[in-house]
């Protein structure tokens, strides 16, 4: 037995219009009965097509102020009715309730409103009642009726018009009622966040309805996804597809350079997640050397990204080395003509856009969700702990090592020298292993460690570590401070000329 069925009627409710014109006509030349009411039921009545008013069937008129107009049993009757069922179609003809066929529903903006800064009394009014109830019940009898139940769905539902005539196959009703139910689980998500912005209710719950999918995942046997809105981010000028890694890589990129917004031209360079490079300078030409010159090894296959444009003579730099990714928040002409030269070359623009506040991981059979680490520490946050001050240079090289430190996996030390990012050890078991290795690294590339400054991303429990970088030449030291022991790290550094200084602020980044 065939599972095509011919639609006779349509109920029509829609908020937004956009779209609707041609699905209305293409009802109406198929011979399709069409029931509305208010806004929409003028809209069809002004393209000179007849609509059947829902209060003629109901004998209620749209009352409290149009809060309630579809909310009838004979408009959910003709609904969630069951054309196989014998008593279900003896009621229909008891109660003379019309057979709705398809469903065809555009919720209320209650997302919009919410972010528009709207007051309460206006996001209340946004919660749709009707509609969201309209929806449930043609989704639920996708055995007999097709819902079509957001605008970005009506152009796919004109196409099936168009290509079948009025009828729907079962897979055609259930496609639709699977988007339907998204749609309406994705709504009552973001009417209980709006409530539970306090977070009074602990219960996660997070949609999203902007999905992508991946080549892999992290390695090639892993099934890869985003979900998010990309492009409401960043805009793409070329290159091939993101990978999940690469992804990865942008987030920690885009962080990272947050933390220089508004400075002077900076520029980083990050592999799997960690800075392998970064530099503040005068000019993002100097910036990018100088940030290149931390590890031209790293650096290879890397993402890069700057707080300024980029320009041409960056570019041609640049264009010197194989790297997966470019972000800046514009690029000169000619820097982008030189930037295309390799075809798989990412460029991405980085727009104004306000960041998720919160940070979620999956973790055994749950989730682990918590703030942002939005702290960065400024020199008023800090406490001298030591019997000498830090020069005005040190300190701005400490607060400098801090923000990369801040973006750096746990364990971490990091090493800076006049706003250039000397080397970090990073992701250690230990705090000696990590000092020890970003030591080595700057040695490794050239760097003059005497007169450097250090951050680590937690305490010292024993002054092992201080007395490794002094004897690196390491001059000024931040660090969160809190042991027990504190006082070991700062006698040591007295006796041997070390500045300290400590923020009260742990940055662990596991």
């Amino acid at each position: 037995m065939s599972d095509l069925k011919k639609a006779t009627s349509a109920l029509i409710s829609v908020f937004s219009k956009d779209g609707l014109e041609p699905i209305v006509k293409k009802l109406n030349d198929l011979g399709i009965t069409i029931y509305s009411t208010g806004g929409t039921e003028k809209f069809i009545t002004d393209l000179g097509i007849e609509v059947v008013p829902v209060e003629d069937v109901t004998s209620y008129p749209s009352i409290l102020g149009g809060r309630v107009k579809t909310l009838h049993p004979k408009v959910f009757g003709g609904i969630l009715n069951r054309q196989d069922h014998e008593g279900d179609v003896k009621e229909l003809a008891e109660y003379e309730i019309p057979q709705l066929d398809i469903v065809i529903v555009d919720l209320y903006p209650f997302e919009k409103t919410v972010a528009s800064g709207a007051s309460e009394e206006d996001i209340i009014e946004k919660i749709d009642i009707g509609g969201i109830s309209l929806i449930r019940a043609a989704a639920k009898n996708f055995k007999d009726v097709l819902c079509v139940s957001s605008v970005e769905d009506y152009k796919d539902f004109e196409n099936l018009l168009i290509e079948k005539n009025g009828e729907t196959s079962l897979a055609d009703r259930k496609l639709f009622a699977g988007k339907a139910f998204n749609i309406s689980s994705h709504y009552d998500t973001a009417i209980f966040n709006y409530f539970n912005a306090e977070e009074e209710i602990e219960v996660y719950k997070e949609s999203i309805q902007n999905g992508k999918t991946l080549r892999y995942g992290e390695n090639p046997h892993q099934k890869g996804q985003f979900f998010g809105d990309f492009n409401a981010m960043f805009d793409k000028l070329h290159g091939k597809e993101l990978s999940y890694n690469n992804l990865l890589d942008v987030d920690a990129a885009v962080n990272l350079i947050n933390e220089f917004k508004g400075e002077a031209p900076t520029f980083a360079i990050l592999k799997h997640n960690n800075a392998c490079g970064l530099a503040q300078r005068d000019t993002v030409h100097q910036a990018y050397a100088d940030a290149l010159a931390g590890d031209p090894v790293s650096a290879f296959g890397g993402v890069l990204i700057s707080n300024v444009e980029i320009d041409k003579t960056t570019a041609e730099e640049i264009h010197k080395l194989f790297c997966e990714v470019v972000i800046a928040p514009s690029f000169s002409t000619e820097a982008e003509d030189i930037l295309k030269g390799k075809k798989n070359r990412i460029l991405l623009i980085q727009k104004e856009i306000e960041l998720p506040q919160k940070q979620v991981r999956t973790c055994l059979n749950g989730v682990l969700v918590q703030d942002k680490d939005h702290k960065t520490d400024a020199a008023e946050d800090l406490k001298q702990a030591t019997n000498n001050n830090p020069t005005d240079e040190e300190l701005s090289d400490l607060l400098f090592a801090s923000k990369i430190c801040k973006h750096t996996k746990s364990n971490t030390i990091v090493l800076a020298k006049n706003k250039q990012l000397c080397a970090s050890g990073t992701g250690q078991t230990s705090r000696v292993d990590a000092l020890t290795h970003s030591i080595a690294k700057a040695k490794s590339f050239d760097f003059d460690l005497k007169g450097a400054v250090m951050a680590s991303d937690a305490f010292f429990p024993f002054p092992d570590c201080v007395e490794i970088a002094g004897n690196a030449g390491i001059s000024a030291v931040i660090q969160p401070g809190g042991s027990i022991k504190d006082q070991l790290s700062i006698d040591y550094c007295n006796q041997n000329n070390i500045a300290m200084v400590m923020t009260g602020t742990r940055h662990f980044k596991h």
